[in-house]
């Protein structure tokens, strides 16, 4: 069997943008080959200095993101968040395009997308906004927004997904029980 010659690129992508899809194409390659079952890829670091120029955000994240309310610092937040999350539905996009068995890779993965913090100004670790995509073969159901009581810890949903895909666990961290919406039951 004849291998593709595949154009191979040398050195660091000259642009967030260009790195950001590569590692997300390799992800959706290697979940696709069944090289791997979980990846993480972690967009910004706490305390990041990376700057936007390419959006028109040429100041560092974190110092943006502490906006103390200021319009222009939070249209400039927004530009950052709305960047990273398109990048995001290019990956998404990927895998609803990639065939897998009787469906999309997408209906088959499951893919949490979020961080650690609500309100970077005043560094709020409660009510985390996260998304959660893929259909984890038919075990979770999609196309919805659920909204838990106030001072349900995040680790409830990690928690779930543990046993959603297949690893029992009693507690994770500061859980205090599963997320029982997931299936839709």
């Amino acid at each position: 069997m004849e291998l593709p010659s595949v154009q191979q690129p040398t050195g660091i992508p000259p642009t967030f943008e260009q790195y950001a899809t590569l590692m997300f194409d390799l992800m959706a390659l290697a979940l696709q080959a069944d090289l791997t079952r979980v990846s993480t890829f972690l967009m910004g670091r706490e305390l990041s200095i990376r700057t936007y120029p390419e959006i028109g955000v040429p100041e560092a994240h974190h110092p943006v993101s502490h906006h103390g309310g200021r319009e222009v610092q939070l249209e400039k937040l927004a530009k950052i968040n709305t960047f990273h999350t398109k990048m995001f539905a290019h990956f998404l996009q990927t895998l609803q395009a990639t065939p897998d068995g009787d469906g999309s890779l997408l209906d088959h993965v499951v893919v949490l997308y979020g961080g650690g913090i609500s309100n970077s100004d005043l560094h709020l670790h409660k009510a985390v906004p996260v998304l959660l995509a893929g259909g984890g073969a038919g075990a979770i159901k999609g196309g919805r927004h659920l909204r838990f009581e106030a001072g349900t810890p995040l680790t409830n949903l990690h928690l779930t997904l543990l046993d959603k895909m297949g690893i029992p666990a009693e507690k994770l961290g500061d859980s205090t029980g599963k997320v029982e919406l997931l299936s839709g039951v």
